[in-house]
């Protein structure tokens, strides 16, 4: 199965807020620093359009520069709660 995919940077507060989230839910994603991973970063622009993070790549649903308080509803459409 593959993993949804969390686009991270290191430092930022809302990344962190993201992954403390996903990990008190047990929803498991494969994360990339973009700060440290330049093709990752290169992946993400071409995925989302922008460079802001976090960014999740939900099976080809793109959720960008969002914070805890979008993440729920879009987790929600999908079926997580």
């Amino acid at each position: 199965m593959n993993l949804p995919i969390l686009y991270i940077k290191r430092g930022c507060p809302w990344c962190g807020e993201v992954v403390a989230y996903l990990d008190r839910k047990n929803i498991e994603v494969q994360t990339f620093n973009v700060s440290a991973d330049r093709e990752a970063m290169q992946e993400m622009v071409a995925l989302s359009g922008q460079s802001k993070a976090p960014t999740l790549d939900w099976h080809g649903q793109i959720l960008a520069d969002f914070g805890v308080d979008e993440l729920v509803p879009f987790l929600k459409q999908h079926g997580i709660r």
